[in-house]
């Protein structure tokens, strides 16, 4: 079995009440592992096991192997039986669990020792051994034992020759019957079974090729070894003895033999506990199972006498008296009393200390867990544990969110078709480039699905589907697997007896039988860009019959109903009237029609969930994944090119503040310099005034020398002046070159930023983070082929809008294991408000300023996902401001007539030109430039 920290893992057993369910319920259901064949009642436990088989943590027994989980241990362990079992010698096998069987020895080598010894010279029929004759071995099987009776009768031995070999032997004759008993002690069974006498008939089967002889196979061919006389012995039969005898060291040795012994036996954990054969072994090779009584006995004798002992020994340590002890006097008796007494105030002493350093210990403990509640929080922490405090409002920190709005969504009246349509302009604005497809906005996309004119198309339809259309021609695909998933379709309703069951007034072969012949050659058809798209409908259909099943396609059976067949003019009008009345009636399609007359009838929800279909199936193609591979490829590009931007940066940084500083020091020293001049006027003044003394001559000289070098030092420091200031000067043009190049360094940075937001779009569109009740915040514009920034840096929007999207299911559950702590509910309600609360698959939108200002102001850094969060927002706020002013600009150039836009029945209003709507001027210039 294999092993878990040193000890052997045991298989978990049913528990009583689970055998009495059973018994009771044969049919309850319980959970089987049937690598081991357990049974549990629960899948929790059924789940605790298998984790903990999984576990990398089991050995092999058997080989030592560490590492493994319990189903690689056990396979080791199997592998390795199988090997043993197929080396060992088969007729020996019988032998040595006789022999080992009921055997009480502490050691597991013990008993190996004894029984190599035992068996090394003893052989068996059957038994493939090696014989060495003359210096020469040959491999040899034993045909027949003579026991030591024979030894000194060769006539006996003789007399058998000619006897047939398969036959049993007669009781008396079986071999080894003493030797091979382990309760006879070696040296007498040696002396009534002396293996040396027993004699061996066996017959040579071939010359043993040892590794000698195979190494010269070369030099045989030169010298022609005596082959031909010792191949004469093969096939002959010989007597030997077992000094001439011996076993392969891969079938028969002391290693292999301990294998073999743990393979096959096993033993309680008592003490003195006998080895038993496995049941299951014991039946195959005929080894009594039920110990006999007089072994039994002994095992007993031997278990008790071990208890015994083990007893003794601790009863020595406890210092019993060793010898019969004397009366004792009064004042023995009087001095034991106060040692008994002494011992017992000690012990009291000892426990009470003891209890005084647990009080001490737990007191200390209580402290430090005080201090540690006492301790200041350090932020950012967990959202949940941040509360908003006093302080906090003062700062202008709002306590409620402001309720983001659910009714301005597109599409989000039917549960999970805004999301379809969002995740659909994502992907057709992401991959514009490898699908040739111009960016538009979220509103444009909106405005074409709502378009129900088929006499005036809608370029903007045509375009995405003729693309997507294009794509999945290089998508494998499997011919009409929308009519053979609809015929299961029929099958499944015949089954439940619900074959005449339609919807929308056409059944299942009626619609297949309409689907037969249309689109069947959509993957050759041209769908120019020049001409319209002209007949992208068909293709869409046959795209559609060759894509799409109920399973990967549930809305599949009333789309293609819807695109097949139209309702008659009579029910029509019918129709039309009842709409006036609160209850219109169902709508039943009875006549036959092609796509192109009933597309732009369909419902948003069908025209949706078709484009979800096929963007769905087209980014599994190989343009796309191209293009997500050059994505990432060029992303490390921009990181290298990031990381040298900051580097060249950083230097420019340097050097300007080294500019700076030296400028400054000149500045100050220009400043601090001596004015020269003043010197020069004092020396005139005292010349004038010793003009009547008896030295006026030499005076005279001494001040014009004084003078001349006067002036000659004041040149030289204007011209010292005039040089600083131009290196001042010269400084300056530099420090301005240097600002010039790190602005431009600055402005490239942001080019690689918006690079990295478009290509890692590409690659995985994540949010933008999470507020503290796990709600997530999408922004998805500049991903892709869209842009933030257009010619002329003008802003550019593809939604214009912020995103709030409920908590995945995985953070409810969290939010769940938070209720034990406190009211998460309530505070939802105090901080979101009710109307503000999202499930997971609900949506919601900031479209204004203002509510984004609001929103920001909500966010609390001292959490960990709202400190990111606002981080995020802080870093793309120009981006997300400006898309969103220009989209309220944009709403505001075309708010006339906002119900006729929408309406289906445009024409009628007075004035109104559908086509200069924004998503009818729509151009594709992709398609232009690649001519598809």
């Amino acid at each position: 079995m294999p092993t878990c920290r040193r000890k052997r893992v045991v298989l978990t057993q049913p528990s009583d009440a689970l055998l009495h369910a059973a018994k009771a319920d044969p049919s309850k259901p319980v959970f089987y592992l049937h690598q081991t064949g357990e049974i549990f009642e629960t899948y929790e436990a059924y789940a605790a096991r298998m984790s903990f088989y999984k576990l990398k943590q089991f050995q092999c027994e058997v080989t030592g192997k560490s590492g493994l989980d319990y189903f690689q241990a056990l396979e080791s362990e199997r592998q390795e039986a199988r090997t043993l079992h197929s080396r060992f010698s088969e007729p020996l096998k019988p032998a040595i669990l006789k022999a080992v069987q009921w055997q009480v020895m502490g050691r597991l080598d013990h008993l190996v020792e004894a029984v190599y010894e035992r068996f090394k010279d003893r052989y068996f029929r059957g038994e493939k051994v090696i014989v060495d004759l003359s210096g020469t071995k040959y491999y040899a099987r034993v045909e027949r034992v003579y026991p030591p009776k024979y030894s000194s009768d060769l006539t006996a031995r003789d007399a058998h020759k000619d006897d047939d070999f398969s036959a049993p032997q007669e009781e008396d004759e079986i071999p080894h019957l003493v030797g091979g008993d382990l309760k006879i002690a070696a040296k007498d069974a040696n002396a009534r079974d002396d293996p040396d006498l027993y004699f061996y008939w066996v017959e040579i089967l071939d010359l043993e090729k040892d590794k000698g002889h195979d190494k010269g196979k070369n030099s045989s061919k030169s010298t022609k070894h005596p082959e031909g006389n010792k191949g004469e012995m093969t096939g002959s039969l010989m007597e030997v003895q077992c000094y001439a005898m011996s076993r392969d060291r891969l079938s028969f040795s002391k290693s292999i033999l301990r294998r073999f012994i743990r393979d096959c036996v096993d033993r309680e954990a008592a003490v003195a506990s006998p080895w038993t054969v496995k049941p299951d072994i014991a039946k195959r090779y005929g080894v009594d199972s039920v110990m006999p009584e007089e072994t039994r006995k002994g095992v007993e004798n031997i278990k008790k006498g071990e208890i015994d002992k083990r007893k003794k020994v601790w009863e020595d340590k406890e210092g019993p008296p060793t010898k019969k002890q004397k009366k004792m006097t009064a004042v023995q008796e009087q001095k034991a009393k106060a040692a008994v007494a002494a011992a017992e105030k000690k012990e009291r002493e000892t426990r009470e200390k003891a209890e005084k350093q647990r009080v001490a210990k737990e007191e200390a403990e209580r402290l430090a867990s005080e201090k540690k509640k006492k301790k200041p929080i350090r932020y950012p922490t967990e959202d949940l544990d941040v509360r908003i405090g006093d302080k906090d409002k003062k700062a202008g920190m709002k306590l409620k969110r402001p309720i983001p709005s659910r009714l301005v969504l597109p599409f989000n009246d039917v549960p999970g078709t805004f999301e379809a349509f969002l995740m659909s302009w994502n992907f057709l604005v992401v991959y514009g480039v490898p699908l040739h497809l111009s960016v538009f906005t979220l509103d444009e996309l909106e405005h074409a699905i709502r378009h129900s004119l088929p006499d005036i198309p809608c370029p903007l339809l045509s375009e995405i589907h003729s693309t997507l259309i294009y794509n999945l021609r290089t998508v494998p695909f499997q011919r009409h697997s929308a009519i053979l998933s609809l015929l299961k379709v029929k099958e499944d309703l015949q089954k439940q007896g619900r074959e005449n069951e339609k919807v929308l007034g056409v059944s299942v072969d009626d619609l297949t039988g309409a689907m037969a012949d249309l689109g069947n050659n959509w993957e050759r058809v041209p769908l120019r860009h020049t001409e319209g798209r002209e007949g992208w409908e068909e293709a869409l259909l046959g795209c559609l019959k060759d894509h799409a099943t109920v399973t990967n396609f549930p809305r599949l059976r009333d789309v293609l109903t819807r695109l097949l067949f139209a309702p008659d003019i009579s029910q029509e009008a019918e129709a039309s009237s009842s709409s006036r009345v609160s209850t219109p009636l169902p709508t039943i399609l009875t006549v036959s029609a092609k796509p192109s007359e009933r597309y732009y009838s369909l419902p948003p929800a069908d025209r949706i969930a078709i484009l979800s279909f096929m963007c769905n199936v087209a980014i599994s193609s190989k343009a796309i994944h191209s293009h997500m591979e050059g994505c990432e490829e060029q992303l490390t590009a921009l990181r290298k090119e990031k990381i040298e931007v900051n580097r060249l940066k950083k230097q420019y940084l340097e050097e300007m503040n080294v500019l700076l500083g030296e400028t400054k020091q000149d500045i100050t020293s220009s400043l601090n310099s001596p004015d020269n001049d003043v010197p020069m006027q004092d020396s005139s003044e005292l010349s004038e005034l010793s003009e009547g003394g008896s030295e006026a001559a030499s005076s005279r000289k001494t001040s014009k020398a004084a003078e001349v070098r006067g002036k000659t030092a004041h040149a030289k420091e204007r011209e010292a002046a005039r040089a600083k200031q131009a290196s001042v000067k010269q400084a300056m043009a530099e420090h301005r070159r240097l600002d010039e190049e790190v602005n431009k360094l600055e402005r490239r940075l942001e080019g690689i930023e918006r690079e990295f937001r478009k290509l890692l779009g590409a690659i995985r569109v994540k949010p933008m983070g999470r507020d503290r009740f796990y709600n997530r915040v999408w922004w998805f514009d500049g991903m892709g082929s869209a842009s933030l920034v257009g010619s002329g840096g003008v802003a550019q929007y593809g939604t214009g809008r912020l995103f709030i999207q409920g908590p995945s299911e995985f953070d409810l559950d969290l939010l769940e294991k938070r209720k034990a702590e406190e009211d998460i509910d309530a505070r939802r309600i105090e901080e979101e408000g009710e109307e503000g609360i999202l499930t997971p698959d609900e949506w919601a939108v900031y479209s204004e300023l203002e509510e984004l200002d609001e929103f920001v102001a909500w966010l609390n850094p001292k959490g960990q996902r709202e400190l990111a969060l606002k981080t995020a927002v802080t870093k793309w706020w120009v981006h997300i401001t400006a898309g969103m002013r220009r989209r309220i600009a944009d709403q505001n150039v075309s708010a006339k007539l906002p119900d006729a836009r929408r309406s289906a029945r445009t024409k009628a209003v007075t004035g109104y030109d559908v086509v200069r709507e924004p998503y009818m001027l729509w151009t594709n210039r992709r398609a232009i430039n690649y001519s598809t």
